[in-house]
């Protein structure tokens, strides 16, 4: 008895799951704002009045979007204690009423409609005069170098910020500097803004400034740190 083997082809028409072409392209990206500019109070401003009114610069959205800005006053100028913030300011000015005989610090940046956002403006700081002040403390430190953070990979390192004081006084230093969070004082009454030092590889390194005027007046800056690989 023969045995048949019938061999069943089958033929598939293959299809597209889209169902036809589409001529839609990516969707758009949202550009941001551009980053506003400082007006006022001006950089280093001694004020006499503690109500105050902040200008800036209009930022621009090439999209045509709405934009509103965001402002933030601290009384330090890495913003970690902001006391006056407001949002969603349609216009380029508002004004805040603020404490007197202190040093505040004051930044800005621009959102649109699309949740967009700018940087943020370089930071101005001012003072509010003081009933009576005959001296007014010096403003914070400002970190150059190195960046918070930053790995180095050099055996020396020179450290460099800047300070500034609103009566002009001749400002000195106190570095301190070493591999604990708690710095020990290195170089004290110094009136250069850089000191190098050498370092070890494998290391983290923190360090901090106090600016003094001289008339009884200091600040004491926030611990920086960076590591060397």
């Amino acid at each position: 008895m023969k045995k048949y083997i019938y061999i069943l082809f089958v033929t598939f028409t293959l299809g597209s799951c889209s169902g036809g072409t589409s001529d839609e392209g990516p969707e758009d990206t949202n550009l941001n704002p551009t980053t506003p500019g400082l007006i006022s109070p001006t950089n280093n401003l001694l004020c006499v009045d503690a109500t105050l009114n902040f200008s800036w610069n209009a930022a621009t959205d090439a999209d045509g979007n709405a934009i509103n800005y965001l402002l933030e006053i601290a009384t330090d100028n890495q913003f970690a204690n902001i006391v006056k913030m407001r949002n969603n300011i349609t216009a380029t000015s508002t004004q805040f009423s603020l404490e007197t005989g202190t040093s505040y610090y004051w930044r800005v940046k621009a959102m649109d409609e699309e949740d967009g956002a700018s940087d943020y403006s370089s930071v101005y700081q001012f003072y509010t005069e003081g009933v009576g002040l005959v001296n007014h403390i010096p403003f914070l430190p400002a970190l150059i170098g190195p960046e918070m953070e930053a790995t180095v990979s050099e055996s020396s390192v020179t450290l460099e910020w800047t300070a500034s004081d609103v009566d002009n006084d001749t400002l000195m230093y106190d570095l301190y500097f070493g591999t604990t969070e708690t710095p020990e004082l290195v170089s004290e009454n110094q009136s250069e803004t850089t000191y190098v030092s050498t370092v070890s590889s494998a290391s983290n390194y923190y360090w901090k400034v106090v600016v003094k005027d001289g008339k009884g007046g200091a600040s004491i800056g926030p611990v920086w740190r960076f590591s060397v690989n």
